[in-house]
């Protein structure tokens, strides 16, 4: 029995990997089929997968799809447990049902499952399909940063951040940032921003502040584009203002936005390409006015 179930994952396999060149054969579809019906969970995967898409063998069917995803989850594949929370969550082949979708991501999370580990911290992040639960948020949040998911580590980061934990918060949005996930830099260059500011400058209300930064004011007109480039403190995200106001600042001689324009140009944020020769030349400026 066993020699049977590993000659059958083996045959699913290869036939996993043949189906990414081209389109199944009728030969490959039928043993695959058989495989699936005889309880191959990776046969059950890769059919619902076929389904949810269709393919030239498989016209789309997502109420199939759902039941191939429903029969391999329950042999506790964890793939197909994700795949079958995002159907529930969407509706697609099921109904619309957000506690069941966190239902099969906890199954799929508990068995390691990074990216559901991400979506179900999400979900109790934000009380979504659950009761909202920070703990819980950070301990699922956690296990995916653990496992190197950018993105977990960027909202595990802004947890630790809103409960003054600055040490913790740090440290998974620096781990996020070195990924180059784009909204841990920002954030970091909003915090390091905000860093060198009084209680009182940060909460300056928005229409004080544009008066200042109109006026000149290279703190003000700083302050002004980190705001923007986050979509924090009374502005809307608006990356062609962050960088007007950064150029403003780093033209009257601010260091910092300096270094933020030096820290866009190298890595292409903000909506535009990496620019290695306008990445040099703040990094030179941000050296110099720091003497």
């Amino acid at each position: 029995m066993y020699q049977r179930k590993t000659f059958l994952s083996i045959v699913v396999a290869a036939v996993l990997i043949a189906s990414t060149a081209h389109a199944m054969t009728q030969e490959e579809d039928t043993m695959v089929t058989y495989a699936a019906q005889r309880g191959s969970d990776g046969a059950q995967v890769l059919l619902a997968v076929m389904y949810l898409h269709g393919d030239p063998t498989h016209a789309k069917n997502e109420s199939l799809a759902a039941n191939w995803f429903e029969r391999a989850a329950g042999q506790g594949n964890a793939y197909a447990q994700k795949m079958l929370g995002d159907l529930y969550e969407q509706g697609r082949g099921v109904p619309k049902n957000l506690k069941l979708s966190a239902d099969w991501r906890e199954k799929a999370a508990n068995r390691g499952n990074t990216e559901a580990q991400l979506i179900l911290g999400k979900m109790y992040l934000n009380g979504q399909g659950v009761n909202q639960d920070l703990n819980k948020a950070e301990e699922w949040l956690n296990r995916a940063s653990v496992a190197g998911n950018s993105e977990a580590q960027f909202l595990l980061g802004k947890l630790y951040h809103l409960q003054k934990k600055p040490g913790m918060a740090g440290d998974w949005l620096a781990k996020s940032a070195a990924q180059g996930y784009e909204s841990a830099i920002k954030f970091l260059h909003f915090m390091e921003g905000i860093g060198f500011q009084s209680e009182e400058s940060l909460h300056q209300r928005p229409a004080d502040l544009h008066q200042l930064a109109a006026d000149g004011d290279g703190e003000a007109q700083y302050q002004l584009a980190i705001r923007y480039e986050s979509g924090a403190y009374g502005e809307k995200l608006d990356h062609k203002q962050a960088l007007h106001w950064f150029n403003q600042a780093a033209n009257g001689g601010h260091v910092m936005a300096m270094k933020s324009l030096a820290h866009i140009y190298e890595k292409g944020l903000d909506g535009i390409p990496p620019d290695a020769k306008s990445a040099e030349y703040w990094q030179k400026k941000a050296a110099e006015h720091a003497r």
